[in-house]
């Protein structure tokens, strides 16, 4: 209103107290700017705002003090949008903390009591009534209930939880009460890991994050070179004062304002978006790299398949019976963590006492069930079939996995365990294909089993019984071809993760070393989050380049126009900044979404 109100001034006639209007107006829009200027070139670093103040000091030496306040002013306003997209992009993000709520009942020896959800600590049991929001990570201990966890993973079907069942902070309780042991303190739970992560994600630079600093770094003092040169040029021809003045609107000119912020903002807005369906995405490099992928490749057990095998057919050698064989079994897999022991454990409905049980990792087990020696394991390590030779192919061809139970070094039967494919897998499949997207599938399983899911799942790459170092090499020789994502959740997918061009981890029931080694992790479960995530990392490189090419082109075409004298100071600068104000608008475009993903 200061800098309107001197022009008004201007205008009217009145030069004093347009001068002193202006004036007010140039100074406190370099405040803005100049003392941080300062700070940046003590240190050695020369910057943006260092042209700005050159060109301001400039005009004014020249007496033209209005238009000093009009480039202080509109470099202020710019200034202030780009801190406001920056702000708006991490409202959401911060908006996730106020899920966990401010204070929590917890169960006592003397009763339940209420106290600062920040003070809940690991292993306190945790009183959450219907409609209360859960304090931090847990595992239910009493009750089941209905939560509702899409303000967290972006899941709009409420899950069913009772006794056992692990449940996120910031889900919000159903219609009855749980009790809750608290794995994680109310300081340092998902919740917070996801917002931390996301809050640090833009301290990384990706690709064109690193393009724009290389082209703004060394313009600046190419910028400075170039004005010097053009006030010298006054002095030789015998014109100081015009060149001078041109040399300051040469200066604004090439000022490469637009292409400082052209990438920051477009990054913060995208990984801030993502966050708030599930999608954590630990850096703007691990962003911008996930906008080239053309090939996915995904893990089976966990990734594809819901990870809860069942056991799905029977087959008892000549004298055996089906219960006995799932005995037998069930004896030696007591004791073992593996994904199909549990299958096997909870259909058996009496487990007999086994000893000297050892596990062979990667084929299976053997031990004592009275005097019966059993090896209980894949076809693979117990490969004498005979009869059964048959059935197991016909199993493996149908996807299951074979178990083959035997006693005193006869095969006495055989077990098929399948874990079935997610819901949305195929529709998955088909979305990254639609997309152009190549899709190969990953697994520790033997040929048969693997072949039979991945067809049923779309997938016709597929890479079987493959070891952790197996995964590895075959994302090594997928990057060489092409830029490759590894999707995984387990233990086994770590070194993958690592490998891959872009690692992402099915965080919600994925393994710590997954996570940890992955570029992006999924706080749900919904696969179909995958290609969307895709989409939204694919616009946001296109949102990018556009600002990019912007920001480079008014350099192009205003650097002639300040040379040879056809735009003045505060044309170049008005246009200047207006092309500013465009590159921020369009950078916040680059969190827009809709539906379970994002804008396509």
């Amino acid at each position: 209103m200061t800098l309107l109100a001197g022009y008004v001034f201007e205008w009217s006639g009145l030069p004093a107290p347009a001068l002193v209007l202006q004036t007010v107006a140039l100074l406190a829009g370099a405040y803005t700017f100049v003392p941080g200027a300062i700070r940046r070139l003590v240190r050695g670093r020369l910057g943006v705002g260092l042209l700005m103040t050159i060109a301001a000091i400039g005009a004014v030496a020249l007496g033209h003090v209005g238009e000093a306040a009009a480039l202080a002013f509109l470099f202020s306003l710019a200034e202030a949008l780009e801190d406001r997209a920056m702000d708006r992009a991490k409202e959401g993000l911060r908006a996730l903390l106020s899920l966990i709520p401010e204070t929590v009942r917890v169960s006592r020896l003397n009763g339940d009591v209420t106290i600062p959800a920040a003070e809940v600590r690991e292993l306190d049991i945790l009183v959450v009534g219907a409609g209360e929001r859960i304090a931090t990570d847990g595992v239910v201990v009493e009750g089941r209930s209905g939560i509702d966890t899409s303000a967290v993973t972006g899941e709009s079907i409420p899950v069913e939880v009772g006794p056992g069942h692990a449940v996120p902070a910031g889900s919000v309780n159903g219609a009855a009460t749980l009790r809750i042991e608290a794995t994680a303190d109310g300081r340092d739970n998902s919740l917070t890991q996801i917002v931390e992560l996301v809050e640090q994600a833009h301290a990384r630079k990706g690709e064109r994050a690193r393009l724009a600093d290389r082209i703004a770094r060394p313009l600046v003092p190419a910028v400075l070179i170039v004005a010097a040169l053009v006030a010298v040029f006054g002095f030789i021809v015998g014109d100081p004062g015009l060149w001078i003045e041109r040399a300051l609107v040469v200066l604004v000119a090439a000022s490469p304002c637009a292409l400082a912020i052209a990438v920051p903002v477009t990054v913060i807005s995208a990984i801030g978006s993502a966050s708030k369906f599930g999608v954590v995405i630990k850096s703007g490099e691990a962003f911008e790299q996930f906008g080239t992928i053309r090939t996915v490749a995904l893990d089976k057990t966990g990734t594809l398949t819901r990870n809860e095998p069942e056991i799905v057919a029977v087959v008892p050698a000549h004298g055996r019976s089906r219960e006995e064989i799932i005995s037998l079994a069930a004896a030696l897999e007591t004791t073992s963590t593996h994904p199909l022991a549990a299958a096997i454990t909870r259909a058996a409905s009496d487990i007999p006492a086994a000893t000297d049980v050892v596990e062979d990792a990667g084929h299976g087990l053997t031990g004592l069930v009275g005097s019966t020696h059993v090896r209980v394991g894949n076809a693979r390590w117990l490969s004498e079939l005979g009869e059964l030779t048959e059935p197991a192919d016909e199993m493996a061809g149908d996807g299951m996995t074979v178990v083959v139970v035997e006693t005193d070094g006869q095969v006495s039967g055989l077990i098929g365990v399948r874990d079935e494919l997610r819901p949305e897998s195929a529709e998955t499949i088909s979305m990254l294909n639609a997309q152009g997207i190549r899709t190969v599938m990953l697994t520790g399983d033997n040929q048969r089993t693997a072949y039979a899911l991945a067809a049923r799942a779309g997938i016709s790459d597929v890479r079987a019984e493959q070891l952790p170092a197996d995964k590895a090499a075959a994302i090594t020789a997928l990057v060489t071809e092409s830029p490759t994502a590894m999707v995984g959740d387990g233990i086994n997918d770590a070194p993958a993760l690592a490998t891959a061009t872009v690692g992402i981890a099915m965080g919600a029931k994925g393994s710590a070393a997954a996570i940890e080694s992955a570029d992006i992790a999924f706080t749900g479960n919904d696969l179909r989050l995958i290609p969307a995530a895709l989409a939204h990392a694919r616009r946001g490189r296109r949102i990018m380049t556009i600002n990019i090419a912007l920001a480079l082109a008014i350099i192009v075409v205003l650097f002639p126009l300040a040379l040879f004298g056809v735009l003045g100071l505060a044309g170049v600068v008005l246009v200047h900044e207006v092309a500013e104000v465009i590159v921020i608008l369009n950078g916040v475009r680059a969190a827009r979404r809709r539906g379970i993903g994002f804008s396509r």
